[in-house]
């Protein structure tokens, strides 16, 4: 036989010797195995990734509801600061309302009892 060919057991002509043939044939099944796991590793990073992409979408409204609360709080804490500042406002107006009103009371005591004490004199007089 020449070196350039061989015959297999079933009296085929092959160009390469069967050792070879063996190690190519198991070299072409372990490569298909191979694609196979890179294909199955492909279809769990494309869930994983929506999985994150779903998640980060998750997380980016939670953000922009706790923004929006956080903004909120700040509007309802300043509406109440400017609220409590009108009440003190009103609050001390109402106070020197009320000194008013006890000094015009005062003056109107202090006018009933001079009255009173000038109806009397003129009265037992």
């Amino acid at each position: 036989m020449s070196d350039d060919f061989d015959i297999d057991e079933l009296s085929k002509i092959r160009i390469l010797d069967n050792e070879t043939s063996t190690k190519t044939s198991q070299l072409k099944e372990e490569c298909k195995e191979f694609m196979d796991k890179i294909d199955d590793f492909q279809g769990i990073v494309s869930v994983f990734i929506d999985l994150m992409e779903k998640l980060s979408s998750q997380v980016e409204h939670e953000k922009l509801k706790a923004i929006g609360s956080r903004n909120t709080i700040k509007s309802m804490t300043k509406q109440r600061e400017t609220q409590q500042q009108q009440l003190l406002g009103l609050i001390n107006e109402k106070k020197i309302h009320l000194e008013r009103l006890r000094i015009q009371f005062n003056s109107l005591e202090k006018t009933e009892m001079e009255q009173r004490e000038f109806m009397e004199q003129f009265i037992h007089t």
